[in-house]
Parts: C-alpha cells; sequence; structure tokens
C-alpha cells in the first residue's frame, strides 16, 4: 500500500506521526510524508522518505517572525498559513506517489484537503495529549483553520470528501480519551484509540542520562517555541527556586542562549537539546511550559508534572495534568522563586503525584499499538 502522510512543520504537530510512519514502513507499505521546513531534515533523519511541499518559502520561520511581533503569543490560527501554504504541494506529493490512502494529523487541514483533491480514504490522527477533535469546543476552535468550501473551491477540490476510514484519539481514558472504538456523533466515522509512543529525536546517550541519581533528577524545559517567542526570563526564577534544592538540575533548552542567566548553580546541568524520552526514565519531575508533545512523553513514562503554560494550547495541557492529578500548575507571568519552589516540592514530596502518573502510563501501554493501527487501516482497505 501507498500511503502519504501529512503533519505541519512543527516539532510538536509532526513527531507524533513517526512511529506510525515506523509502524507502516515496517510493514512492508511504502511511505512518504509531505511537510516543510524544518520537518523535512528532522523527519529525514528519523529514517522517512520526505517531501517538502512548500520549498520556496520557510513557512515556519514565516510564523516565528509573526509570533516575535506579537508579545502576547503566536498568531491566532498559525495553521490557516499551514493549509494556505502547504495544501498545494501536498495534492502534488499525493499524485506524485500515487497514494492509496492519506494519514493526516487533525490539526493539519492541508492533508484531508490533499485527500479530498485525490479521490482517495484518509486516516485522521490525534497528535495532542490535551485535546482531541471529539471535543466540541475543539470542533469550533478549527473553523479557523482554513479548508473550508472557499478555500476548497480557491483549490478546485471537491466540496465533499474524503471518506474517513477512522479517527484516532491518542488520550488515555481518564485524560478524555477512548474506552472502547465508538462512533463520531457528527458523522459514524468510528473513534479509534492509539498508544501515544513518544518521538523526540535521536542522540547519542551519555552514561549519566541511562543512570538514576542519588537525588531526585528535574528536568526544566521550554520547548522549542516559548524561548523565540516569550524568551527565557521564567528560567531564571526556575534556577533560583531550585538552587538550594537537594535536586539534580537538568536544563534542556535546546540551542536557547543561556548568557543572561548568568552562571549556572552548581546543581544545574546545561544539556542543550536532548530528547525527552532518552531522560524521563531516569526523571523524578520535569516542569516545562505545557506543550502537547512535552505534556504527552512524561506521562508515557509515568513522571509527575510542573507546568507553566504560556499560550496556544499550553493552558489545555496544563488543565488536563491538574484534572488528572499528574502535577501542579501556575501562570509563569506571576511566578517567582519562592512560589516556584513550592510547587516542586510540592510533587516530590506528595506521592499521588507519583501514583497518578504512573497509572496513566499503565492505561497509556494497553491502548493499541500504531502496528495494531497499520493493521486495521489493511482490513479497512481489504474491505
Amino acid at each position: 500500500m501507498r500511503m502519504l502522510f501529512a503533519a505541519a512543520p512543527g516539532y510538536g504537530l509532526m513527531m507524533p506521526l513517526v512511529p506510525l510512519m515506523w509502524a507502516a514502513a515496517s510493514a512492508g507499505h511504502e511511505v512518504r510524508l509531505a511537510t516543510t521546513s524544518r520537518m523535512c531534515t528532522v523527519a529525514a533523519d528519523a529514517g522517512l522518505q520526505v517531501v517538502d511541499v512548500c520549498p520556496d518559502r520557510d513557512t515556519w520561520a514565516e510564523l516565528m517572525t509573526t509570533a516575535r511581533s506579537n508579545p502576547g503569543g503566536p498568531p491566532r490560527s498559525p495553521f490557516r498559513l499551514f493549509t494556505e501554504t502547504m495544501t498545494a504541494g501536498t495534492v502534488e506529493a499525493g499524485r506524485e506517489l500515487d497514494a492509496e490512502v492519506v494519514v493526516t494529523t487533525s490539526d493539519h487541514h492541508a492533508g484531508i484537503l490533499a485527500a479530498a483533491a485525490l479521490h482517495r480514504p484518509a486516516l485522521e490522527v490525534g497528535n495532542r495529549i490535551s485535546w482531541s477533535t471529539r471535543d466540541s469546543a475543539t470542533q469550533d476552535r478549527m473553523a479557523g483553520f482554513g479548508g473550508g468550501p472557499e478555500a476548497r473551491a480557491q483549490l478546485g477540490i471537491p466540496a465533499e470528501g474524503p471518506e474517513l476510514i477512522a479517527r484516532i484519539d491518542p488520550r488515555a481514558p481518564s485524560m478524555g480519551g477512548l474506552t472502547a472504538d465508538e462512533p463520531d456523533p457528527r458523522d459514524g466515522v468510528p473513534w479509534w484509540a492509539m498508544r501515544y509512543v513518544p518521538f523526540n529525536g535521536g542522540a547519542v546517550i551519555e552514561p549519566w542520562v541511562r543512570e538514576r541519581p542519588s537525588r531526585p533528577r528535574v528536568v526544566v524545559t521550554l520547548g522549542t517555541v516559548v524561548p523565540t517567542v516569550a524568551g527565557t526570563d521564567v528560567v531564571a526564577v526556575l534556577l533560583a527556586a531550585l538552587a538550594d534544592l537537594d535536586v539534580e538540575v537538568v536544563l534542556a533548552l535546546g540551542d536557547s542562549d543561556l548568557d543572561s542567566l548568568g552562571e549556572l548553580p552548581s546543581n544545574v546541568r546545561a544539556v542543550g537539546f536532548l530528547p525527552l524520552s532518552a531522560v524521563l526514565p531516569t526523571t523524578t519531575l520535569i516542569v516545562h511550559h505545557g506543550g502537547s508533545g512535552t505534556t504527552a512523553a512524561p506521562l508515557h513514562f509515568g513522571v509527575p508534572q510542573v507546568v507553566l503554560p504560556s499560550f496556544a494550547d499550553n493552558p489545555m495541557s496544563a488543565e488536563r495534568v491538574v484534572a488528572r492529578g499528574v502535577g501542579v500548575s501556575h501562570d509563569p507571568t506571576t511566578l517567582d522563586a519562592d512560589t516556584a519552589r513550592g510547587l516542586v516540592t510540592q510533587v516530590l514530596d506528595d506521592p499521588s503525584y507519583a501514583t497518578a502518573a504512573a497509572e496513566v502510563a499503565a492505561e497509556l501501554a494497553t491502548q493499541p499499538s500504531p502496528g495494531r493501527i497499520v493493521t486495521r487501516v489493511e482490513e479497512w482497505m481489504a474491505r
């Protein structure tokens, strides 16, 4: 089977698809990813065949430039930009492959439009632990992502379709996910559960990462967007809060400039980029911004969280974490060192957070694997 995967050019938007693409390729199918900007390199490094559907402009860089000029956060709907710039190229990538099925993330309307244009069935994959298109509020919100009748008419795409094989919700049942297949009340399309398998990139893992330290390990990260848009001021507050605690702090800020932080406390290890899936097995607590992928990875490993949500769907992730009891949350704009220290010690000292996190990890482990989803698509196509 020839399978075209389609995803927007953000780490948390594309990377959740990688394990499903690996599963499809391992099952013997021809797999190709349609994306753009820096995700082309990320996906190629993961061993995937990639088509840059918008090679003449860096859509992600354009988005970040706009975001930096908007201190309140990213543009209201970056997904409209992705729909407008990536749909035509995604359709062409599907034609070149002669795709038999299109697999697209639920937030990426370019993939749905491409399936309609190609007259091919589509599988819609939820790529977030914080929300799903099963949620009515999300359905309303996605109306601003583009891909409506006007976009279809402009691109010459049929007004109806594509036929959907299923929609996938990767959330644990206790965090809004599925306990069994269920029809979507909107159109009867079945909802399937799928195990969330974190992919955060590859790296050579040093011995200290693999070894559980003698004192609690606390990972601090802001993902890839927040440092660009909101800066790293909150990190200075966190380091001041953690400096006198008996913990090992792993500061993972990618390529962010740390000069403004001055001399780091003696219990802080700055690592730049480090895949969360490498360090979380030996981590006691993670402090982060609430990005969907950064929220999901510690759930997979049963690690409690302190969430400092910035914008976009970060607050939704924080709400899920707090409601399930796997962590706590606080507004980063009003955070001071005493409050941050209190949040961290609260989660470290109260075993209920670790217990709840372990329960969610156990739930996720029982959900169908990406390989099982590929089998179900094969069965649907055979019928």
